[in-house]
């Protein structure tokens, strides 16, 4: 939502495309998960009472789908070939996810985007980013942020807290650091897939990472 209190920023999705084409154009294979949180955010809303959970996390999920078809607006835009797959089925606006197909996909050098989370309530779109790339047989994941790596405390409230460059999944456990949702790092950790945390908003970083440069945190083994 960029600088908006909700809904989305055409710039900073523009400026994502064009981030995404930079990295895509060197033969990587991408495929995206997106959260909904600048339309609607389903644990917040069950905080305040406002709607049932199941509810709520069904919504959330139908606002990723709409960030997830700007993005593939963008990105078409920009002369990039995509796929929109939806855990929840709704055919006529995106393919329903299936495994061998979102493969196939990205061995034909599509960017993939993965919409609706998991298609299950109780899950978080971390949780489906780290499912789905678990799937896909992913080497990393890249998790973009606001934030330009991991800290030992919230940067934006403690002037003191300090950046890694890199930490080990058992230093996250010990230290309690909240990287995503528990159930989304386990899984991570589980299958041996990496994580590199940064500041997506910053341009060029989406390049630096996948170049090898020190950007962000990496979370290894």
């Amino acid at each position: 939502m960029g600088d908006k209190e909700f809904g989305i920023d055409h710039d900073r999705l523009n400026q994502y495309a064009k981030e995404i084409k930079q990295i895509a154009e060197k033969d990587v294979q991408v495929a995206i998960v997106i959260g909904g949180g600048n339309i609607f955010r389903g644990i917040q809303a069950n905080q305040e009472n406002e709607f049932d959970r199941v509810q709520g996390d069904y919504m959330g999920m139908l606002a990723t789908v709409i960030n997830s078809m700007a993005l593939q607006m963008a990105l078409e835009k920009v002369d990039l070939k995509t796929r929109l797959l939806s855990a929840i089925k709704m055919e006529q606006i995106c393919e329903p996810f299936i495994r061998r197909r979102a493969i196939r996909h990205l061995e034909k050098n599509r960017v993939v985007i993965f919409g609706a989370g998991t298609g299950n309530p109780y899950f978080t779109t971390d949780t489906a980013a780290s499912l789905r790339a678990i799937e896909i047989e992913a080497d990393i994941i890249l998790k973009g942020t606001r934030v330009d790596g991991i800290y030992s405390a919230d940067p934006e409230k403690d002037k003191n807290a300090v950046r890694y460059d890199k930490i080990s999944f058992d230093e996250v456990y010990k230290k309690g650091l909240q990287i995503m949702d528990l159930t989304a790092f386990t899984l991570c950790k589980e299958n041996k897939i990496p994580i590199i945390v940064f500041d997506m908003n910053k341009p060029g970083n989406l390049n630096k990472v996948v170049l090898g440069e020190q950007v962000g945190t990496l979370v290894e083994f």
